[in-house]
């Protein structure tokens, strides 16, 4: 059957609208993020295993984000990442070009912090984290503070960068339920510096150290013997430190074991990646999809072992994140009302 030049020209225009249409979804896919800047935030000194992470992130996430974005690194030290986190809820975008890089610290700050706040964690966009992991009290050698037994009998200086931070609140924890004599001097601005305050004799050790942050920021130490590994805080003794007590093996009694669950549950999301609060929920899917899809990239994971001695990544999904904040933020008030307690000023 032949078609009228009427009927061909109608048709012709048909198709010609539909590829039009095809080439603006095309370009709609291609994506917001196209000729566009994705910053990602440090909640921490330069140097230091959150900076070295998101270097790494920036390196690959680009051309994972539709229409390939840059990706670039700011520093926002402070307050032991609170800083950056009320950058996020007050001045941050809110459409994905804004992501925080955070120790696992302040994802306890809203529960256990002092100041009058109106968001929980549950607030923020969750991202992804790069790592599980354990934190551990490390003390310089020169300190002759060897065992978790030798901090029980004499006071034992910490470097600290902020009330909210690990560094702070873990040595009181342990105090509390260990019956350590860790005393925190706190004010350092970052990883960096503590790292430095240790070397000059200013403090004896930190806590709150990660495996890979250490190794990251000071891949010599443990090789060299320059630092002691006291205890570890984690649901779980990390594999390459199966000598090393666990804190909630040194205690029995379940209402403080349950405290140190609260305490650990975070480490399962170490260097943690959040965005603003209602960031529209394509733009979130988008974010979270790049972040998953970079911690499997081979040229990232390469990346990622070079700077963690030879560890690859262990991430968790921004959908599983969230999940595990609302769990955390659903803890007993009587559990959190005593960490409160303990971590106070």
């Amino acid at each position: 059957m032949h078609l009228s030049i009427r009927m061909q020209t109608s048709l012709a225009s048909l198709l010609c609208l539909a590829a039009i249409g095809g080439t603006a979804n095309a370009q709609s896919a291609d994506g917001f993020f196209k000729g566009k800047q994705v910053t990602i935030m440090v909640g921490g000194t330069a140097g230091g295993g959150i900076d070295v992470g998101a270097r790494i992130m920036s390196r690959h996430m680009g051309k994972h984000l539709p229409g390939n974005p840059s990706v670039v690194v700011q520093l926002y030290p402070g307050a032991g990442g609170v800083r950056l986190l009320e950058h996020l809820i007050q001045a941050a975008p809110r459409d994905g070009t804004a992501i925080g890089a955070f120790a696992s610290g302040p994802l306890l700050e809203p529960m256990i912090g002092g100041r009058k706040i109106t968001y929980t964690m549950n607030d923020f966009t969750a991202v992804g984290a790069l790592d599980k992991d354990v934190t551990f009290c490390a003390t310089s050698t020169s300190s002759k503070i060897n065992t978790v037994d030798d901090a029980k009998e004499r006071t034992v200086t910490v470097a600290g960068t902020g009330a909210a931070s690990a560094t702070d609140t873990e040595p009181l924890v342990l105090n509390a339920l260990l019956g350590t004599k860790f005393k925190v001097i706190t004010g350092y601005l970052g990883t960096q510096e503590t790292l430095v305050a240790i070397e000059r004799g200013e403090v004896d050790g930190r806590c709150a150290f990660g495996w890979m942050s250490l190794n990251a920021s000071k891949p010599s130490w443990l090789p060299e013997k320059k630092v002691n590994l006291l205890v570890q805080i984690g649901l779980a003794k990390h594999p390459k430190l199966p000598d090393m007590p666990l804190a909630s093996d040194l205690v029995s009694a379940e209402a403080d074991k349950q405290l140190l669950r609260i305490v650990a549950a975070p480490l399962s999301l170490s260097r943690p990646y959040l965005a603003p609060p209602a960031v529209p929920a394509e733009r979130a899917a988008e974010i979270r999809k790049a972040f998953i899809n970079t911690t499997n990239d081979p040229d990232f994971r390469a990346d990622f072992r070079k700077a963690s001695a030879g560890e690859d990544p262990t991430a968790t999904d921004g959908a599983a994140m969230q999940k595990l904040l609302a769990e955390m933020y659903a803890t007993p008030k009587p559990v959190q009302e005593r960490l409160k307690k303990i971590v106070a000023p």
